[in-house]
């Protein structure tokens, strides 16, 4: 009798244990969200046929809001979105710096992050996939229409997340994506012709703003 009621307690304590472990290894906030400012740093090139040359596309500056959800403590998926505008020039060609006006690009981003655990500093690495959407094309003095491909790419990420309490914390955040984009350039009235081009915009964003976890 005594040795089933002993087995019957470390049965207990044992199943007791493993479902603090379970509730312990359950009472991490599932989602983030954040707020930031990006620089957003194109690292551009260019093909550009018949009349040569290379691009210059400008640096913008715009605000960010993402989301993040933890499937573990460790490993979790973020959606960002923001969207900026951009001036592009054609550079050194044929016919000389040819300016195209303006063009907004609008990259929704996901990325699939791993998260270290940390006392107060939590860094993370992701990559994952971007869509970027060209609209509201301007397209200058020059040319009679501009139009941009939409593009799939790739996107790498680095971060930090510095608590301030258990709910709000301080987010640095940088990526790079890999963006390409054919452009065709209908400058009729002025050259004559109709030009294509195919072009890396390759974008480091680096963000700085403020999170929240629930």
């Amino acid at each position: 009798m005594k040795k089933t009621i002993i087995t019957a307690l470390l049965l207990c304590l044992a199943f007791t244990g493993i479902n603090a472990q379970e509730q312990e290894q359950e009472t991490f906030s599932k989602w983030q969200v954040r707020l930031r400012g990006l620089a957003v740093v194109p690292d551009e090139s260019a093909t550009i046929q018949a009349i040569g040359g290379d691009t210059q596309i400008s640096n913008a500056y715009v605000p960010e809001l993402d989301f993040t959800y933890f499937f573990t403590k460790n490993i979790a998926a973020e959606l960002i979105l923001a969207t900026a505008k951009h001036d592009v020039e054609a550079i050194s060609t044929a016919a000389g710096d040819i300016p195209l006006g303006d063009v907004w690009l609008l990259p929704p981003t996901l990325t699939v992050q791993y998260h270290f655990n940390g006392d107060m500093v939590h860094p993370y690495v992701g990559a994952g996939v971007n869509y970027t959407l060209f609209y509201n094309e301007d397209n200058g003095p020059v040319a009679d229409d501009v139009s941009y491909e939409n593009s799939l790419g790739f996107a790498f990420q680095l971060g930090f997340d510095i608590d301030l309490d258990d709910t709000w914390f301080i987010n640095l955040d940088a990526k790079y994506l890999l963006l390409n984009t054919d452009v065709t350039v209908n400058a009729t009235s002025a050259l004559g012709a109709t030009v294509g081009a195919d072009v890396d915009i390759n974008p480091f964003i680096a963000g700085i703003g403020f999170g929240m976890r629930f």
